[in-house]
């Protein structure tokens, strides 16, 4: 295939040999099957900020560090130069995560390097060497699902120690590999002491997790490992192998709790509505 022009900086200076073929395309980034030597791995190119939005960011932003005075006024008044540092931070975030939570144990993929704004990184296989399927595409039997969102669970509450939350986790941000589910993009990961919003996307990210997983295994929606695991952590009493009961009792003074289950219900119906769209679009290919 021709090589992105993105890509060819990467040739140039032996990072890869060659581009093997497209793997996805998103709103924020083009993702390529490359070829490093011996090693297939794959690149992620984020897309240039004139086609994304930052609008939507600014929830995912607050609390992020820049590198100085300098930068974080620029960004506050929003001038080009601003624009461009902004556009680096939220590329280097998910480079930093990646880096960080690898070392923290938590099931992502592998970094290899960030060269000339291209994440370089593995590339997650299923067990015969293709590229590993969404979880949001895989048909689970009741005891998969139920270990799956154990695992997820977990992965979760590693990375909130490590003071970070996904920010936009959902079946289709986990791939299913031979030993299980990892969890893939992170361009728009929350600092969990930094954000006001932190909670409410922690939340969000278990919500989902639960309703997709809840389908094959219902039994999981009756479970508040989100509250659970936010309510140690605001105690300081959340570690990466602290055991959860998913158990919680909410204050109903506070809190609307059957607002709570129709948020689970409605994320569990947009899942349907995807995977839905996926098998039409499958059977019209």
């Amino acid at each position: 295939m021709k090589t992105p022009t993105a890509l060819r900086a990467l040739i140039d200076d032996g990072v890869i040999d060659e581009v093997l073929r497209p793997l996805k395309s998103g709103k924020e980034a083009a993702v390529y099957v490359v070829r490093s030597g011996d090693d297939v791995r794959c690149a992620k190119v984020y897309k240039d900020m004139a086609q994304r939005s930052f609008q939507q960011r600014v929830q995912y932003q607050e609390g992020r560090k820049v590198r100085g005075s300098r930068e974080a006024r620029a960004i506050g008044k929003a001038t080009s130069y601003g624009r461009k540092q902004q556009e680096t931070a939220w590329k280097n975030a998910e480079v930093d995560a990646l880096y960080l939570l690898r070392e923290a144990g938590v099931r992502v993929p592998v970094p290899y390097g960030y060269y000339h704004g291209v994440l370089v990184m593995e590339l997650v296989t299923d067990a015969e060497g293709f590229s590993a399927p969404r979880l949001g595409e895989v048909e689970l039997t009741a005891e998969q699902a139920r270990e799956f969102h154990a695992v997820l669970v977990r992965q979760v509450v590693r990375m909130l120690c490590c003071g970070l939350i996904h920010g936009d986790l959902s079946p289709y941000n986990v791939l299913v590999g031979p030993d299980g589910p990892i969890v893939i993009d992170f361009p728009q990961v929350v600092s969990a002491a930094g954000n006001n919003a932190a909670r409410q996307m922690l939340l969000r990210d278990m919500n989902n997790l639960t309703a997709s997983l809840g389908r094959w295994a219902p039994e999981l929606l009756d479970t508040w490992y989100g509250e659970e695991m936010w309510a140690l952590f605001e105690a300081g009493d959340l570690l990466p192998d602290t055991a959860l009961t998913g158990k919680f009792v909410h204050d109903e003074r506070t809190v609307d709790v059957d607002s709570v289950r129709e948020a689970i219900e409605n994320a569990r119906q947009e899942a349907l509505i995807r995977q839905q769209g996926r098998e039409a679009a499958a059977m019209d290919d």
